[in-house]
């Protein structure tokens, strides 16, 4: 927390000088979130200055993944995955935060151009010639995958807050879930001004695993089958020693 003070502090000062050159400055505390043992989420201060009036929006997203959606239906009295649908390069996470709610004020076609909000985010299908592609049934998956998404905290089920503290200066808090994926993310900043975008910046920022769990997770990765092996092992020994346990009492 002091070390986001201390950088929220620098930057109210050099803001003023900095938007006097441009129409929007903007950083973040920090640009490496580390995933260590315990990890427990992080929260990014987002800072920075505009020059003149108009809105602040913030979309954080990234990295891009490949993900299919299935669909179960009842067979002979069993659930079974009937339909899949596979969407790639789609963002891992995304995230919207602005200074008001986007869609009171901003035109549809400046959110679809600028994948303002889940509803405008583009998910892309994998090319499949098997796949029913009508509208109705990409929707339904579409859905399908956003919802799940959302219920991992992945995706912002609304959007966040960015505060003016002044005509110029504004903040917000960026926020990830313990389970954030890692990788590569970009922090978009946009000032818009009577409906248009008028200045854009772009930070990126990294997710990563570091330490002991970084050294687990490549060693599973490299070593797979001999990972699942000691895997194996190590819970056929933990339930010999909790049974003994257990006998004992």
């Amino acid at each position: 927390m002091k070390r986001l003070l201390a950088a929220f502090v620098l930057a109210l000062g050099a803001a003023p000088a900095m938007a006097a050159e441009q129409p929007l400055v903007a950083d973040l505390s920090e640009h490496l979130v580390k995933i260590t043992m315990g990890f427990e989420g992080a929260e990014l201060l987002l800072f920075g200055a505009v020059e003149g009036e108009g809105d602040v929006v913030v979309l954080v997203h990234g990295p891009l993944e490949t993900l299919t959606v299935r669909r179960k239906a009842r067979t002979a009295g069993i659930w079974m995955n009937r339909d899949e649908m596979t969407f790639e390069e789609i963002p891992a996470f995304y995230q919207v935060m602005a200074t008001s709610q986007p869609g009171d004020w901003l035109p549809d076609a400046v959110r679809e151009r600028h994948q303002i909000g889940v509803p405008h985010l583009e998910l892309p299908l994998a090319k499949d010639p098997r796949r029913d592609a009508r509208p109705a049934v990409v929707a339904d998956f579409r859905d399908a995958l956003i919802r799940g998404k959302q219920e991992l905290g992945h995706y912002g089920v609304g959007v966040g807050s960015v505060k003016m503290l002044s005509a110029r200066l504004f903040r917000g808090d960026v926020l990830f879930p313990t389970n954030v994926p890692t990788g590569t993310y970009t922090v978009e900043v946009l000032l818009v001004r009577d409906g248009e975008v008028i200045s854009a910046q772009s930070t990126p920022l990294y997710v990563s695993k570091i330490g002991v769990l970084a050294e687990l997770f490549s060693f599973a990765h490299d070593y797979a089958a001999f990972y699942g092996i000691l895997a194996i092992v190590f819970a056929v020994l933990a339930g010999l020693g909790a049974n003994a346990a257990f006998r004992k009492v």
